[in-house]
Formats: structure tokens, C-alpha cells, sequence
């Protein structure tokens, strides 16, 4: 059975229709709702308008979201600070921290080509070693 969800105007309508007089037995029977969800929405809701209870919620939302982000940046922070001892100037070194991360901080690989400059190409390429060797060692000479 699919929860229902009411909208800020309906709630406001079922708190203000049982403050006009109704029982609170009638009005929660006619909207579909138990009385401890009654109970719950006073609680939260009482003396609002619905423009207050959307508010809140859009506030709700940026809040989360702004946790999140502080929790990701607070993450990458102490990823840096642990790495930060090791110069990374060359890819390979990059490459061998960015695999640390991975492992000891539970990061994605983007994330962490992310925290220390490197891009997921320069992290993925593998080396031809074969044209490292002298010219003449393949002619048998």
C-alpha cells in the first residue's frame, strides 16, 4: 500500500477544520489519516500557515544538503591532511596516492583524482615500455 503524502494546504485544511469545531475522530476518518498522524502534524505544524510549513521544508532541504557537503569536504580534508606529507609532483606518485585514498578513506576514484589533481586518464594510463629499450637490441646485432 503506497504511503500517502499530503500536501502543505491539505494539512493546514485538516488542522484548521478540526480548530473550527469537528471532532478530530470526523476530520481524520474524511481525510484518511490516523489520529496519531493528526496528533504528529498539530505537533509539527500547529499555528502555521502553509506558506510557513514550505518554507520550512525548502530550509529542511538546504540544510541537508548543506550537511552532506560539509561532511564531503570535511572527508577530502582529512584525506589531504594525511597525504600531505608526500610531495606528489610526478604522475606515478600521484597515481600511487590516489590508490591510498581509495583504499584508506573508502573514496571513489573520481573523488579522489579529484582531492589531489589528477585527471582519471592520467591515472588509468599504462606506460609503453617498449619503446624505453635501446634502438639496436631488437635487430640481434
Amino acid at each position: 500500500m503506497r504511503k500517502a503524502r499530503f500536501t502543505e494546504h491539505q494539512i493546514i485544511a485538516v488542522l484548521k477544520s478540526v480548530e473550527a469545531g469537528r471532532t478530530v475522530k470526523d476530520v481524520c476518518r474524511e481525510a484518511g489519516i490516523s489520529e496519531a498522524s493528526y496528533y504528529n502534524w498539530k505537533a509539527n505544524f500547529g499555528g502555521m500557515e502553509a506558506s510557513d510549513i514550505k518554507k520550512m521544508k525548502d530550509l529542511e532541504d538546504e540544510n541537508r544538503r548543506l550537511k552532506q557537503m560539509f561532511a564531503d569536504l570535511s572527508h577530502e580534508c582529512r584525506a589531504l591532511k594525511d597525504v600531505i606529507e608526500k610531495k606528489a609532483l610526478k604522475p606515478a606518485i600521484k597515481r600511487e596516492l590516489v590508490s591510498y585514498l581509495i583504499v584508506q578513506f573508502a573514496m571513489s576514484l573520481r573523488q579522489a583524482c579529484r582531492t589531489l589533481p589528477l585527471s582519471r586518464t592520467v591515472f588509468r594510463y599504462q606506460p609503453d615500455t617498449r619503446r624505453d629499450e635501446p634502438v639496436g637490441a631488437d635487430r640481434g646485432g
